[in-house]
């Protein structure tokens, strides 16, 4: 069974999106590989997830590669892909069996064909559960999203099946890797960094933002409660003046 929190959730947020930053440096001050933090940053995922009931959150979804990411070293990348590959090897029975949906955003070309088997079968596996959707950003670009979601959308402009003056700013989002999915209510970026770095970028627009020092490694289930209960405190208007 799930571990969740002893409180009851209040007016959080539905949807939390994480960018999990900090791995590298965590494992740098503690003498060790790169690789070594992005391992302990992936049981952190484990834990965020279990909290999510108990806090109200049914929809979680985290920065785990981006396309700029493969600028890193070589090593570095592969032991990523590896680490990706045996992360979901290890946690497919655990995530069916606690009601977790998982759902892979990003554009898969670039992946190798085994890992997207697995990508694949985990999200066959989940696509009955519903405690909590897990969405994982992988080789994911909030602009490169954007880019491929309107050559579908020109694609079917110029096919006929859409008229160019019922495109709108509702139209867009249908064509997104996100379409089935909220927008989320908090991102929350660690490590002490104040960028959005390319995620979500068409999703977040009004989004509240957490950007907190804690290394990802060391974010821990408490310090979810107390965002999501900052989140709660906040008056959210969307452009409208309260009157």
């Amino acid at each position: 069974m799930l571990n969740t929190p002893h409180t009851e959730p209040t007016h959080g947020p539905r949807h939390v999106a994480i960018i999990m930053d900090g791995n590298g440096r965590w494992a740098q001050a503690r003498g060790r590989p790169r690789l070594f933090g992005h391992q302990a940053g992936a049981k952190r995922v484990r834990e965020v997830v279990e909290a999510c009931p108990g806090l109200g959150v049914k929809y979680l979804t985290v920065f785990a590669f981006s396309t700029e990411n493969w600028k890193r070293t070589q090593a570095e990348v592969a032991g990523l892909m590896s680490l990706f590959r045996r992360y979901i090897i290890k946690e497919t029975r655990t995530l069916k069996e606690n009601g977790i949906r998982v759902r892979f955003i990003g554009d898969r070309v670039r992946l190798d064909s085994k890992l997207i088997s697995l990508m694949d079968a985990l999200e066959e596996e989940t696509k009955e559960n519903d405690l909590v959707h897990l969405t994982v950003a992988l080789n994911y670009g909030g602009r490169d999203e954007v880019a491929r979601a309107t050559k579908r959308l020109a694609r079917d402009v110029a096919e006929g099946r859409l008229r160019p003056e019922d495109v709108d700013e509702e139209t867009l989002p249908k064509y997104l890797d996100t379409h089935v999915l909220p927008d989320p209510d908090l991102v929350i970026r660690t490590s002490g960094e104040a960028r959005i770095s390319n995620f979500l970028l068409w999703q977040s627009a009004y989004s509240e933002y957490e950007f907190i020092d804690t290394l990802w490694p060391d974010f821990t289930a408490a310090e979810m409660e107390r965002l999501c209960r900052n989140f709660g405190s906040r008056e959210r208007r969307f452009g409208a003046v309260p009157v």
